[in-house]
């Protein structure tokens, strides 16, 4: 094969390099590990019995540390208490809050083809534990005043779903007045049932017992319809009341709120109200039905 001029010089340039370049790279790594290996030699040993191996830079001082998973539990089982990891107890409920609730604000049409209005409320101030509860309801049809309640409440929380209550109730309106003195439990039943159970008290041996149940189910984020349960129990006839012994009504209530805010919802509804044994006789003898129903609608107002 016969290599041109350009071939021929490359070929020189490449024997030259390997000839000249190769010998002082080889010197350069030798010189280089000899000083690593006499610096290696006249490093001092490090003594390691001086040091303070009280620490660990890893965690913290012994004396301070938590053991892990040896918090205290509320049983008391690890025995020592809250203090001692520097935890102190707090609580929220020293704070005073208060709140305003319509559930209903509205008219009412009956089957008659009179149109009443309604409000049914409640009202509270106090902390966590304790609160005053003012509860209201009354409808107005045809210019009389019917079913009209006032109650208050001293409410002490019992658990973290129930609150005891005890207080006094007033029943207003067209016909005979009554005074009871109450005690029951409210709060919220397994399934999210919002529940309330009052006993109450009355002059002359009277005595009511009042049952009450409702649960919102979510059919939208704005959409909730609410179906709702009561009844009333009186351990004697009272017939200047209208109301006999043993269960005495139970009415059943649907409505349909559309939550424009938190605070403002317009609903409709359907309410069946139904009188049974002595009470459902005393209203036939006085030329009253024994069964109504309403058409409702209204706002339901929190402030």
């Amino acid at each position: 094969m016969i290599m041109t001029s350009n071939e021929k010089m490359i070929l020189t340039l490449r024997t030259a390099v390997r000839v000249v370049l190769r010998p002082a790279v080889l010197a350069l790594l030798a010189a280089g590990s000899g000083a690593a290996a006499a610096a290696q030699e006249t490093m001092p040993a490090m003594d390691h019995s001086a040091m303070d191996h009280s620490t660990d830079s890893g965690r913290a001082p012994a004396s301070s540390a938590i053991p892990v998973g040896s918090l205290p539990r509320s049983d008391g089982s690890t025995g020592r208490s809250y203090a001692d990891y520097g935890i102190q107890p707090h609580t929220m409920n020293t704070g005073i809050t208060s709140s305003l609730t319509l559930d209903k604000f509205g008219l009412t049409h009956d089957r008659a083809g009179k149109t009443g209005v309604e409000y049914d409320g409640d009202f509270w101030v106090g902390n966590a534990t304790d609160k005053l509860w003012i509860k209201s309801e009354a409808e107005r049809t045809g210019g009389q005043t019917e079913g009209a309640k006032v109650e208050a409440y001293w409410s002490h929380a019992i658990s973290p779903f129930w609150d005891a209550q005890v207080g006094a109730r007033r029943d207003f309106g067209a016909g005979v007045k009554r005074n009871w003195a109450a005690l029951g439990v409210q709060g919220t039943a397994p399934y999210g049932i919002e529940t309330e159970i009052t006993a109450f008290a009355g002059a002359s041996g009277r005595s009511l017992l009042y049952l009450h149940g409702e649960h919102d189910f979510a059919l939208t984020q704005q959409l909730i319809l609410t179906p709702e349960l009561e009844a009333n129990l009186f351990g004697k006839n009272d017939k200047a009341f209208g109301v006999g012994a043993g269960l005495s009504d139970v009415q059943a209530t649907l409505t349909l709120r559309y939550e424009v805010t938190p605070r403002l919802a317009p609903y409709i509804g359907v309410e069946v109200d139904r009188k049974l044994g002595r009470t459902a006789s005393y209203a036939s003898a006085a030329g009253e039905s024994r069964s109504s129903r309403n058409i409702l609608a209204g706002v339901r107002l929190t402030f």
